[in-house]
């Protein structure tokens, strides 16, 4: 206890110390920066807005007195070229420094500035420039007149050289960009601090924190740690003070009460020993007695002691296992309902824990999906349809994320290589008090018969049921999806409308049993002429479409002449007459024209009414009147 409160009032009393030092250093430091700032002020009013060098110069001598403050004074025009210095340096003058950092600091801000640490040429220490700019009446930024500050001769850093905190505390300063500008190892001197993730609390002084840290120092040492801000300099001051010598006194002095412990604690622990034995024998009574109600070797616990205390444990405990015991009863009666239910529902069921792992399936779901209740989680995973079964995992996991239900349809394919299509939907499962998910409870139905019912009806939907084509609806749609997709791509497309001619005679003559074979073999040999990309319909009766995506009209054109030539070969036999028909075919393509499909239809509809008008057996194309050079076509006629 006195190690513990000692170290706590040592860490309190040198922290305090530490912060006190800091702050007086950094205030002293910022006191002789802004006495420099001050001197170079009155040194630039002196010498006025003039680039005369010889004037300059002999300011600079008339101010000798400030080699006490700065080892060189050099004095800059608004171009960056240092146009004097004293003492005067070989190849000094005429020095450029509008790169530099601290002459666009001082040209943006106009405001006095100490620059980074830089190594001298001629002396190869590390100095810094303190320097104010030099203004026009005009207050225009017109150069600057800076002081150089060795950092080696101490100078501003000697009272930072004299600070004592006993044997290996010590004090250093860095700038704000994290370049050392002094410290008791000259050869750190113009190094980089240690990174952030090494002492945190030198980065947020860095950033202008005022602070006390406890942290590490490049030794390895824990040291206390106090910064203090130079704002005119944008420095940081540190005070460094390793911990192992804050407490060495408090060390000294627990080392001299060592003996006086050793002794009451040998006098002591036989005599506490025998205390605790007898005070504590009640209570290794009731630890036995609460093991064999945990063995189920008696019901509850009985203690025959005058300690109010434990009499009310044991009441307590006996009470907390009959709860216990009531409880349980309920949880095990709950289990063999559920049991019960999930086994007997028709319906799959499955349960998942926390983690989304389904833990349970009720038999029906085991038969539903063909495995084996002993199958791996991993394993059966793998039969859910490839293209299902990211999504199911990401939506599995939003619900368990989120506490909302899970709701998907899935293809999986069972062992026997059934393909079935699954419905599940699952809730998850949370207590009431806190909100704490526990899992997620789902009901999976076997919905392959109705999607396969529902496809048929698609189909139905848009076919013809004689010949197996599109029907006028589905042929609709597709040429809205072709004509939605010119107008965004310019995509072209055409399209194909005719109907038979000499067909009526088939159906008098030969009967709508005759009529339906000729329509069904001319179903055959469309579908078969044209591309699997490409829709045939049916519209009705007798007329049929074909819309050609992606074609061209040159290519319409000849796939026209080729249904006109293939349908032409097909007969039908009645009664020892043979009958045949032609085609009379209109061809277009969509046009920007076009505001709607129905313009497209009315011109295809028009060309093929061209063509028997024109003789039958023909393909006419028809565009709309901009397209003069094809506006109506007759590509071949035939009797």
């Amino acid at each position: 206890m006195s190690w513990q409160l000692g170290k706590t009032m040592v860490h309190e009393a040198n922290m305090s110390h530490l912060r006190y030092e800091a702050t007086l250093l950094a205030d002293e430091v910022t006191q002789q920066v802004e006495q420099r700032f001050q001197t170079l002020e009155r040194l630039s009013g002196m010498i006025s807005a003039t680039d005369d060098a010889s004037w300059i110069r002999y300011q600079l001598r008339q101010n000798d007195g400030l080699l006490a403050w700065f080892e060189g004074v050099v004095v800059a025009n608004r171009e960056g070229e240092v146009v004097a210095d004293w003492p005067a340096i070989v190849g000094r003058v005429g020095l450029h420094t509008a790169e530099l950092e601290y002459f666009r600091m001082l040209r943006g801000t106009l405001r006095p500035y100490v620059s980074e640490p830089f190594q001298g040429r001629a002396s190869g220490m590390p100095m810094v420039l303190v320097s104010v700019p030099r203004l026009t009446e005009q207050g225009e930024f017109d150069g600057f007149v800076g002081g150089i500050l060795s950092l080696d001769l101490g100078g501003m850093f000697g009272r930072l050289a004299k600070v004592r905190l006993g044997e290996s505390g010590y004090a250093a300063v860095a700038t704000a960009s994290g370049k050392i500008l002094y410290h008791p190892n000259s050869s750190l001197i113009n190094a980089s601090v240690p990174d952030k993730e090494f002492n945190p609390g030198l980065d947020l002084a860095l950033d202008g924190w005022e602070g006390d840290v406890v942290d590490e120092l490049l030794d390895g040492q824990t040291a206390l740690q106090s910064y203090a801000q130079v704002w005119p300099a944008g420095w940081v001051v540190g005070l460094y003070l390793p911990i192992e010598q804050a407490q060495l006194p408090l060390a000294n002095f627990i080392q001299k009460l060592w003996w006086l412990w050793v002794s009451l604690a040998v006098f002591m622990l036989p005599l506490l020993w025998w205390m605790l034995g007898r005070e504590l024998s009640p209570l290794k009574h009731l630890e036995k007695q609460i093991g064999e109600v945990g063995l189920g070797h008696r019901e509850h616990v009985s203690l025959a002691t005058n300690m109010q205390e434990l009499q009310q444990v044991a009441s307590t405990f006996n009470r907390v296992e009959e709860e216990r015991q009531l409880l349980l009863s309920n949880l095990q009666e709950r289990e063999a309902f559920l049991d019960s239910v999930l086994n007997a529902a028709p319906q799959g069921m499955l349960v998942a824990n926390i983690k989304g792992d389904i833990t349970y399936m009720n038999p029906a779901l085991l038969e539903m999906l063909n495995i084996s209740p002993d199958l791996a989680m991993e394993s059966w995973l793998t039969q859910i349809h490839v293209d299902d079964i990211t999504g199911t995992k990401d939506m599995w996991v939003h619900s368990l994320r989120t506490g909302s239900d899970f709701v998907r349809q899935l293809r999986f394919l069972r062992s026997d290589q059934e393909l079935l299509w699954l419905d599940i939907h699952a809730r998850v499962v949370m207590l009431s008090q806190d909100g704490h998910t526990l899992g997620l409870v789902g009901v999976v139905k076997d919905i392959t018969e109705r999607r396969e019912q529902e496809a048929i009806q698609r189909w139905e939907a848009e076919h013809d049921p004689l010949t197996g084509l599109l029907n006028r609806r589905g042929f609709e749609r597709r040429l809205e999806e072709a004509f939605a997709d010119f107008q965004k791509t310019s995509t072209p497309s055409a399209l194909l409308l005719f109907d038979l001619d000499h067909f009526k005679p088939i159906n008098d003559e030969g009967g709508h049993a005759l009529g339906d074979e000729m329509l069904r073999r001319i179903a055959q040999v469309v579908a078969w002429e044209v591309r699997r990309s490409d829709h045939v319909a049916r519209q009705g009766g007798d007329e049929f479409g074909v819309l050609l995506p992606s074609c061209t009209l040159s290519r319409a054109k000849t796939v026209a002449e080729s249904l006109r030539q293939a349908v032409g070969e097909i007969s039908v036999t009645h009664q020892g007459k043979e009958y045949m028909v032609t085609l009379s075919i209109g061809v277009t393509t969509f046009d920007e024209v076009d505001a709607s499909v129905s313009s497209v239809l009315e011109r295809a509809d028009a060309g093929s009414y061209k063509a028997k008008d024109q003789g039958r057996d023909g393909v006419v194309v028809n565009m709309p009147q901009s397209h003069d050079d094809e506006v109506t076509e007759l590509f071949d006629q035939f009797e």
